[in-house]
């Protein structure tokens, strides 16, 4: 019966970007900010705006082997995503209390807004055809696989699996279905490409070795 439940629309925010949001962040009472509270605040879209938020980083130029750290959240969302019967993350207690200093999370925030706000400029509710929680699992799959290609430190290999699931998740929180298809085929690209180089390099080190 789940599987066939038309349970996407987000319950809060309605009708705000998703960056809207994230710009009414601000720290607790303690003056840090909270996984927790960014959990709370992007409700029923969480899935999607988690899979946003851990791309994004993934877009900056980072020193090398960052990706073995930053795909690692991305994993764990989209693994949630394939096999959850519900809408939106859940965090282990001890994840879910992981914070920033106030002021870091807020720096943090003010470089991955412009990004998010570039993205969403192509991105608004349209032509939405995923309608069951199994066609959502499905998504998840092929978000797992873009997440495990971003987490392997393939040269070159990164930042396009990461553009796409970045495109992937605000289309979800969105409900837009043209930015989807577009997020499919970055994705099937990228995961196309990714294999070429890594066969690639193991054909150049045969030829050496």
């Amino acid at each position: 019966m789940d599987d066939e439940m038309t349970d996407f629309e987000p319950q809060s925010h309605e009708g705000e970007k998703l960056s809207d949001i994230l710009a009414c962040l601000r720290p607790g009472p303690d003056g840090r900010l909270s996984l927790e509270q960014l959990d709370d605040a992007l409700a029923e879209r969480s899935f999607g705006a988690f899979i946003v938020l851990f791309s994004i980083p993934n877009l900056i130029p980072l020193p090398p082997g960052a990706t073995l750290l930053l795909g690692l959240p991305l994993i764990l969302v989209s693994w949630q995503m394939m096999i959850s019967r519900h809408t939106r993350v859940w965090l282990p207690e001890r994840i879910a209390r992981f914070s920033v200093d106030g002021g870091r999370g807020m720096a943090i925030l003010d470089r991955v807004l412009p990004w998010l706000r570039w993205i969403e400029s192509a991105v608004k509710p349209r032509f939405w055809f995923l309608q069951t929680r199994r066609a959502e699992r499905v998504l998840g799959g092929f978000a797992l696989i873009l997440s495990i290609v971003v987490f392997f430190p393939i040269p070159f290999g990164n930042w396009l699996p990461a553009l796409a699931l970045a495109i992937i998740g605000l289309s979800v929180t969105e409900r837009d279905g043209y930015g989807l298809v577009i997020g499919l085929a970055v994705g099937v690209f990228s995961i196309l490409l990714a294999g070429l180089v890594v066969v690639a390099a193991g054909a150049l080190i045969a030829l050496l070795f």
